[in-house]
């Protein structure tokens, strides 16, 4: 009974001895990683048009009428560049009364940066509507994006 007991001991202290001895030799290894970046193989790209009436805008004479609409069609295809990247919040509400339907609201809603979109061409349509064209290169956007902040992954690791 005391030699199980003894055996019992030993095993254990040298479990204790043996986890503590593979602890330290893992802190005595140090590693260097080598990162390379990550590139997409394709880039799509991205085609909005934004319109904006011309006789509507509050301007005194013609000419600042029409500066102000190319202004108002070139935020609006912005507007729609920003949905087809970040997506459109929408909040609905609906109130009722005596199950009547009282008050029924929708509002729609787009935040977003855009960077690196051109401007295609910007024309007139008709006599009162402006047009603008803008375009999103992607691979342009990657190209922004890694200069601020490079993407990477692991290429190599090496322990000394």
């Amino acid at each position: 009974m005391r030699t199980m007991k003894k055996k019992r001991l030993l095993l254990a202290s040298l479990s204790i001895v043996a986890s503590l001895g593979l602890a330290g030799c893992s802190s005595m290894f140090t590693k260097h990683v080598e990162w390379e970046t990550i590139e997409p193989v394709n880039y799509p790209v991205l085609t909005a048009v934004g319109y904006a009436p011309i006789n509507a805008q509050l301007a005194s004479d013609g000419s600042s009428k029409t500066l102000m609409a190319i202004k108002a069609s070139k935020l609006d295809a912005y507007r729609e560049l920003a949905e087809q990247v970040f997506g459109q919040k929408v909040d609905g509400e609906q109130e009722l009364a005596n199950l009547i339907l009282t008050n029924n609201q929708l509002k729609s809603s787009v935040e977003g940066v855009i960077r690196g979109a051109r401007v295609v061409k910007s024309y007139p349509v008709g006599e009162d509507t402006y047009a603008t064209e803008l375009e999103l290169d992607m691979s342009r956007v990657y190209d922004i994006y890694l200069s601020t902040a490079k993407p990477k992954k692991i290429r190599k690791v090496t322990y000394y």
